[in-house]
């Protein structure tokens, strides 16, 4: 089963592609189930998707300086947050969203962004510390985006929410690590995802947290 899912994807490129499309996809979840919360019309619904779904990836196109912004080369994306807009505002007028829907969309796209961050990162020929930061910061930027504009604290900036970030940077970490051992890119890609996923998962089930940076009065 591995194996033919991997042969799909035969051109590691073609695996990059597909896991940004999904990542833009559910994070465009994330903030339409965001605006809704706060009770926006369907162009605000619209604007917070597609801050959610693309800003990651336009701060890191940006930060290195590459040659066109991802949603400007290649306007499917564009396409993409309007479907997954469009079926969020349909899917919650008939359907009351699961508890923690906001939280899992965002943990997966939060897994793929940060994986197709750290491998565009790498074909620029940055170093691996770049590498890891640019996939974070394409994981991350878009949901702080998100909830700045709906007026909330980012997850990430929540002494409350189980490890976010640090998710984001052992799944690429690994990526990386797999790679250097020899396994196939697709293989070591898959398995980054899966490990900030897993990750995610287990810190909202079980509440994991790092530990609050808090200043001893006198």
């Amino acid at each position: 089963m591995l194996v033919e899912i991997l042969a799909a994807f035969e051109h590691p490129q073609s695996l990059t592609y597909y896991l940004g499309q999904v990542g833009v996809a559910v994070f465009a979840i994330s903030g339409a189930l965001a605006a809704d919360r706060k009770g926006s019309d369907w162009v605000g619904v619209l604007c917070l998707a597609a801050a959610t779904g693309l800003g990651g990836g336009s701060l890191r196109d940006l930060l290195l300086r590459r040659e066109s912004v991802f949603w400007i080369a290649d306007t499917t994306y564009l396409w993409v947050v309007i479907a997954a807009t469009a079926f969020t505002i349909f899917w919650v007028r008939f359907f009351k969203p699961p508890t923690n829907a906001l939280l899992y969309a965002d943990a997966l796209g939060l897994a793929m962004f940060s994986i197709v961050g750290a491998k565009i990162a790498e074909s620029s020929g940055v170093a691996a510390i770049i590498v890891v930061l640019m996939g974070v910061i394409t994981g991350v930027a878009g949901g702080i985006l998100r909830d700045v504009l709906a007026n909330e604290i980012p997850l990430i900036f929540r002494a409350s929410e189980p490890i976010y970030s640090v998710s984001s940077a052992l799944g690429i970490i690994a990526y990386l690590g797999l790679k250097t051992f020899g396994c196939p890119p697709q293989l070591a890609t898959l398995s980054g995802v899966a490990i900030i996923a897993a990750t995610r998962f287990a810190a909202i089930i079980w509440k994991i947290k790092l530990p609050e940076f808090t200043i001893r009065k006198r």
